[in-house]
C-alpha cells in the first residue's frame, strides 16, 4: 500500500480522490486549509492537516508529520489550485501574485520538501488545466490562473529531466471542465460532463500506475471545451 499526499482535499477532485485512495487501503495526508470537511469522515486511513501552502510554518508542519510518521512518500498529488477571474486590467498586483504563490511556488515549495522522501518508482502528479497548455483555446478573465497553470507544465518537463536518474517520476495533468465549485467561478451556469469522482478515479489510477509508462510527460484529460 502506498503512503500518498494530496492537497486540496476540502472539497471537488482532491476530496474524493483522497476517498478514493483511503478505501483501496492507501495511507493518506489530505492537506487543505479547510481540513474540516474531510476530517469529519474519521476515515482509519486518512489523517488530515490544516494547511495552507503559501505559509511556511504549514510547510514546516508537514515535514515534522513525515519526520515521525512516514519513512517514504510514493505518491504526491498537488492538486490545490487558486482560481481568479477577472479583467486582467482590473487585476491588481497583489491579486496576480496571490495565485501565483498557490498554483506554482506553493506547488514547488512543497515537492521540494517531499522529495528527499520519496524512492526512485515513487510518482508526483500534477494538477494543472487545459487553459494552461499552449495552442489551447484560452478565455477571458483566466490571464493569471492559466498562465500559471502553464507554469507547472514546465516545471513538470524540468523535474522529470533533472531526476530522471534518481527518480521519482513527474508527470502533470492538464484537466478540462469537471463540476466542481471551482468551475462554477470561472464559467457560471456551464455544466461539465465529468464530475468530480469521475476524474478523481482517473487522477488515483494515473498516480498509481502511470509512471510506469510515463515520465515528463503532459497528458491532456478533457473532452470538452472549456
Amino acid at each position: 500500500m502506498a503512503n500518498v499526499i494530496i492537497t486540496g482535499t476540502s472539497r471537488g477532485i482532491g476530496f474524493e480522490m483522497a476517498q478514493l485512495f483511503a478505501n483501496e487501503g492507501h495511507r493518506v495526508l489530505a492537506l487543505s486549509r479547510n481540513a474540516l470537511t474531510i476530517a469529519r469522515l474519521k476515515h482509519e486511513n486518512i489523517d488530515v492537516l490544516s494547511f495552507d501552502i503559501t505559509k511556511k510554518k504549514d510547510l514546516d508542519l508537514v515535514e515534522d508529520y513525515l519526520n515521525a510518521n512516514w519513512k517514504t512518500v510514493d505518491i504526491l498529488v498537488n492538486n490545490a489550485g487558486k482560481l481568479l477571474n477577472k479583467p486582467f486590467l482590473e487585476t491588481g498586483a497583489n491579486e496576480f501574485e496571490a495565485v501565483y504563490q498557490v498554483n506554482v511556488f506553493g506547488v514547488a515549495h512543497l515537492t521540494k520538501l517531499v522529495l528527499p522522501k520519496m524512492p526512485k518508482n515513487g510518482h508526483v502528479v500534477t494538477i494543472s488545466s487545459m487553459g494552461g497548455v499552449q495552442g489551447s483555446m484560452k478565455f477571458p478573465g483566466l490571464s493569471a490562473y492559466s498562465s500559471s497553470k502553464g507554469a507547472v507544465i514546465t516545471l513538470t518537463e524540468l523535474w522529470a529531466e533533472e531526476f530522471k536518474e534518481t527518480g521519482p517520476s513527474f508527470n502533470v495533468l492538464a484537466l478540462g471542465a469537471v463540476q466542481t465549485e471551482m468551475l462554477e467561478e470561472a464559467f457560471p451556469g456551464y455544466k461539465a460532463p465529468v464530475t468530480a469522482l469521475d476524474m478523481a478515479q482517473y487522477i488515483k489510477d494515473f498516480a498509481l500506475h502511470g509512471h510506469k509508462m510515463y515520465n515528463g510527460k503532459l497528458l491532456q484529460v478533457s473532452n470538452s471545451t472549456p
